[in-house]
């Protein structure tokens, strides 16, 4: 995927958008596909932009500080989560309805994995569950 920061040349709106490669992006323009979304001018066109990459310099040492604390507890919940819940790998979405249908069941706090199809189902069944950023171990 890549994004383009695009300005319409009509009323210099300025807007981003993903493609999948630059090449996708010249066949849409090409075919007169892209257009902006505040006039409908199909006269759009890439704008300069710079990467956003996290090691540059300009990085300020308070912003990299924050970013490890915040990588830190994300760290604490995972290890908290490990030790206090069971495992239940991609079967998340079948042990929750288990252990919410089931009255006779332990009621006991698990994690694992599902789709986002499955949490919405589960949730829709009034079933609470909470999504959990789960970071590697290893430190990038």
């Amino acid at each position: 995927m890549i994004k383009y920061k695009l300005i319409c040349k009509d009323c210099n709106n300025i807007f981003d958008s993903w493609f999948s490669n630059s090449k996708e992006y010249e066949k849409l323009k090409k075919r007169k596909y892209l257009n902006c979304h505040i006039c409908d001018s199909r006269k759009v066109e890439k704008t300069l932009m710079s990467p956003n990459i996290l090691n540059s310099p300009d990085l300020k040492t308070k912003d990299t500080n924050k970013i490890k604390e915040i990588k830190s507890k994300l760290r604490e919940f995972k290890k908290f989560i490990k030790n206090n819940f069971k495992y239940v790998g991609d079967n998340f979405a079948h042990e929750a309805r288990l252990i919410h249908y089931d009255p006779k069941k332990e009621k006991k706090a698990i994690y694992g994995k599902a789709s986002q199809k499955e949490i919405q189902d589960l949730k829709q069944e009034g079933i609470k569950t909470e999504e959990f950023p789960w970071i590697e171990d290893k430190e990038n």
